[in-house]
């Protein structure tokens, strides 16, 4: 087979991967094996990625790597996923000598997927070294960067499980109280984001556990979301934002998180502010 014939089956097997990884996505998929077609998809973009090699098409190989690497990533395959970065940095930096990948490689995989997959590994080093050395609040300091990350990558359950933790050790802590309610809050949108149930009975949950959050304005903030997702009232939705903002100004992680449970009610691409 020439080039242009292994270039040809790149494509499709592409396409596939695509094709494959929509199906999982919809409800049915998700419910009948949506992470064994995740997984098939990774397969097939790793195989095209390999196809582009054999015709010397450095650049397209390097994306299909991506692409696979952000896959595994999702299924929380972190040393296929490295495994694959790694090859991708190979290919681009045969595409163009004169850069330099890895560390270039956000230029062609532009949602930093490759970054922040770094950035969780390494302050999850820094959270266990610290844990060894029984320094608990650098620590947290750090896990609570790796939830930061995580939710950013769609890896919510990772990002919950490390708010819940610190956001309980807060909650016990006279020094500490009032920063639970942050933790409870963000926890209880990486749930929204997932589904709009979990996220309601999150909130009853941290509710009982930690009763000042009731009072909270985070947690009348996530009421009034749950009503306006409920009533499916993108208006109702977009004014709790605000008015939440006007006092509390939202950081680029609260809005990034905001605005996809918005697109779960209905696709806007507008602003929230």
């Amino acid at each position: 087979m020439d080039n242009s014939g292994k270039e040809k089956e790149a494509s499709a097997l592409m396409a596939e991967a695509e094709k494959k990884l929509k199906s999982s996505q919809s409800f049915f998929g998700a419910l009948f094996g949506g992470s064994s077609k995740v997984e098939e998809a990774c397969d097939m973009y790793a195989r095209a990625a390999n196809m582009y090699k054999m015709a010397k098409n450095w650049s397209a190989a390097g994306n299909a790597f991506c692409q696979a690497a952000r896959l595994h990533l999702q299924v929380q395959s972190k040393h296929d996923a490295a495994t694959n970065f790694i090859d991708a940095g190979n290919a681009f930096k045969k595409a163009d000598p004169q850069g330099s990948p890895p560390f270039l490689l956000h230029l062609h995989c532009s949602d930093m997927y490759f970054y922040t997959w770094l950035a969780i590994a390494h302050y999850e080093q820094a959270a266990d070294y610290y844990k060894g050395e029984e320094s608990t609040s650098s620590a947290n300091k750090c896990l609570l960067k790796v939830a930061t990350y995580a939710a950013q990558l769609e890896q919510y359950q990772k990002a919950i499980e490390i708010y819940e933790q610190v956001g309980t050790n807060a909650m016990d802590s006279t020094l500490l109280k009032y920063s639970a309610k942050d933790y409870f809050f963000k926890a209880t949108l990486c749930h929204f984001c997932v589904d709009m149930l979990n996220a309601k009975l999150a909130l009853q949950k941290y509710e009982e556990m930690f009763p000042a959050f009731s009072d909270s304005r985070e947690c009348k903030l996530v009421k009034k979301l749950l009503d306006a997702y409920e009533e499916q009232n993108v208006e109702a939705y977009t004014d709790a934002v605000k008015e939440y903002d006007t006092i509390s100004r939202l950081d680029q992680w609260l809005t990034t998180m905001l605005l996809r449970i918005k697109k779960t009610i209905q696709d806007d691409e507008s602003d929230l502010r």
